[in-house]
């Protein structure tokens, strides 16, 4: 999707895109998570020797759920240790709201974004994109693509 970067056009959010975008983000995470719903519960999908993504149930409600997802790479834990800035940036996180009337899940936190704007002017303090939104949840879509393709997982349930 190109951006313009016209001063005088604006950046307008394609409202039926995202939704679509979370519809397929919500089947994807109902699937990773196999009606195992519980709050506390954590799902690893090992992707390789050096990549895993776990999701957690933070919340449920009657229509909502609050789920973490997190990035862990194990490249290079070892010489940047004492480094905690750094290994934070190999740990990427994203907190994720379903709506199961609706039947969609979106992103609601990334990285330190604790509220994802559906548009931001540009350029801006953070540097983020006009589409942020957008692609944070593209983002989310191919976690949740290669965690279904690739990821070998193990329930794991906290007592």
């Amino acid at each position: 999707m190109a951006i313009p970067l016209n001063k005088t056009s604006q950046y307008r959010p394609n409202l039926s895109n995202l939704m679509s975008l979370c519809d397929v983000n919500y089947m994807m995470l109902l699937r990773l998570l196999a009606d195992k719903e519980k709050v506390g519960e954590k799902r690893s999908f090992f992707i390789s020797d050096f990549l895993t993504y776990s999701l957690e149930v933070n919340e449920v409600t009657r229509y909502t759920s609050l789920v973490t997802m997190t990035q862990d790479s194990s490249i290079g834990r070892e010489k940047l240790s004492n480094n905690s800035l750094f290994t934070d940036y190999l740990r990427p996180t994203m907190v994720i709201r379903l709506y199961h009337d609706a039947r969609m899940a979106e992103v609601i936190s990334n990285q330190g974004i604790k509220q994802v704007k559906p548009r931001y002017d540009y350029p801006n303090q953070a540097m983020h994109l006009p589409d942020e939104k957008q692609q944070i949840n593209l983002f989310l879509k191919e976690w949740l693509q290669l965690s279904l393709q690739l990821g070998q997982s193990r329930l794991l349930t906290i007592d």
